[in-house]
């Protein structure tokens, strides 16, 4: 599949809806809406997403390049060759993408979205150097997206911050069920992917996806048992609101000096490194921001013209008809507008958060759906607009059949717990 015809199809299906609403309920204002949805999007695009990303981007791509020369990218592919080389057997072994995707999965994993964009859109160009199509994703660059798109987050500073925000008494009790939703998630991801690309299940993979997910089931054991901060008079290290707040900070600046030390050690010169990986850091963001405004101004006019609220009204509708008990049906708009829209999705949480409370298991579960996945499109237009890629194969479908189980996952895993 083509980027061109999902762009497309959103300006036609929102052209449609939009004379739809103008004939036959006479919504004089739906036009205007529309255009200035368009003006809004692409400057929010550049404004909000663009320019706040170009200063991280430039510094983290600055970073990499100190990384690579002082070997320690080489490092971390070489430490998890074994496992990286089942999932992306395209990629040659010990090469720099490797270590790369191996950082943008921790970032991600540590809640620090500003720095996994960068190192994600690094490897993404390195994957890109292998690619012999260099319009068509390859396989390793379709595994990497939907595995980024699946979410996997160990430390949910944002939703944690936001429930409190919206006056819960409990803001980390989701931290175990998001857990358990993403790690579920992207395990149906390497399955979904791994399957159409007939990689080989053989022992020493599925030894590494038991491994990680035995980690992470310990790492969310040890956190249930971790007392709330209310609950302690004295302020510690060891509760759930301070151990999430600076494990992922205290890690991440412990990776940047790492590497700028290590730099020094091997007689890299350091800051050379940096301006000669930062300058590449800029034309990255010249080359994804036409691909995001395209991309975000078309959704913006699917949403706009009332499209994603009918699909979410209609799949209300079949659950309701299914005779289901509609406990968790008024969360699922926020699942449903995930892939799309990780603004939009965070307003309905917050909305919910309003008309329900956020301890309430409405709430809760919406907490669990903005946490277990990732905006697949968003991700899609950033990632393959860095390098070009206009061909996108079935990353969309694999992609959205991830997010669509780690859905049914939240739901399940907020029956157990919250209820």
């Amino acid at each position: 599949m083509a980027l061109n015809y999902v762009w497309i199809l959103f300006f036609i299906i929102g052209l449609v809806i939009a004379l739809f609403k103008l004939i036959v309920f006479q919504d004089y204002e739906i036009f205007k809406k529309l255009v200035e949805g368009i003006f809004d999007a692409s400057k929010s695009s550049v404004m909000d997403i663009g320019l706040p990303l170009t200063g991280v981007m430039v510094f983290f791509m600055g970073l990499m390049n100190i990384g690579e020369k002082a070997g320690a990218i080489n490092f971390l592919a070489r430490l998890l060759n074994p496992f990286m080389k089942r999932l992306f057997p395209e990629v040659p072994e010990k090469h720099p993408a490797m270590g790369q995707m191996v950082m943008n999965f921790s970032a991600n994993m540590l809640g620090l979205d500003n720095a996994a964009t960068p190192f994600g859109l690094k490897a993404m160009e390195s994957l890109q150097t292998l690619n012999p199509n260099k319009e068509t994703a390859s396989n390793a660059q379709i595994m990497f997206l939907v595995l980024h798109t699946s979410g996997l987050t160990l430390i949910p500073l944002s939703i944690i911050a936001y429930r409190a925000g919206a006056g819960s008494n409990n803001p980390t009790s989701v931290f175990v069920p998001l857990m358990l939703a993403t790690t579920i998630a992207t395990l149906a991801s390497i399955i979904i992917t791994g399957i159409y690309q007939r990689l080989k299940f053989d022992r020493v993979l599925l030894f590494w996806i038991g491994s990680i997910a035995t980690i992470i089931f310990f790492f969310a054991w040890f956190i249930e048992g971790l007392p709330s901060q209310k609950n302690i008079p004295v302020p510690t290290l060891l509760t759930k609101e301070t151990f999430s707040n600076v494990l992922g900070n205290v890690i991440l600046f412990f990776i940047i000096s790492t590497f700028i030390i290590g730099g020094f050690i091997k007689k890299v010169n350091v800051f050379d490194a940096f301006i000669e990986g930062a300058k590449q850091g800029w034309e990255v963001i010249i080359k994804i921001i036409p691909y995001l405004v395209g991309m975000l101004v078309a959704i913006r006019v699917f949403r706009e013209s009332g499209a994603l609220d009918a699909i979410i009204n209609g799949i209300t509708w079949c659950f309701t008809v299914m005779g289901s008990s509609g406990e968790f049906v008024p969360a699922l708009p926020v699942a449903i507008m995930r892939p799309f829209s990780g603004g939009g999705s965070r307003g309905l949480m917050l909305d919910i958060f309003k008309t329900y409370g956020a301890d309430s298991f409405i709430g809760q579960l919406a907490s669990t759906f903005q946490g277990s996945a990732d905006t697949t499109f968003y991700i899609l237009a950033l990632y393959f607009g860095s390098v070009g890629i206009k061909k996108v194969r079935y990353a969309i479908w694999a992609g959205m059949l991830a997010d669509l189980l780690g859905v049914i996952a939240a739901i399940g895993i907020a029956y157990v717990f919250f209820k």
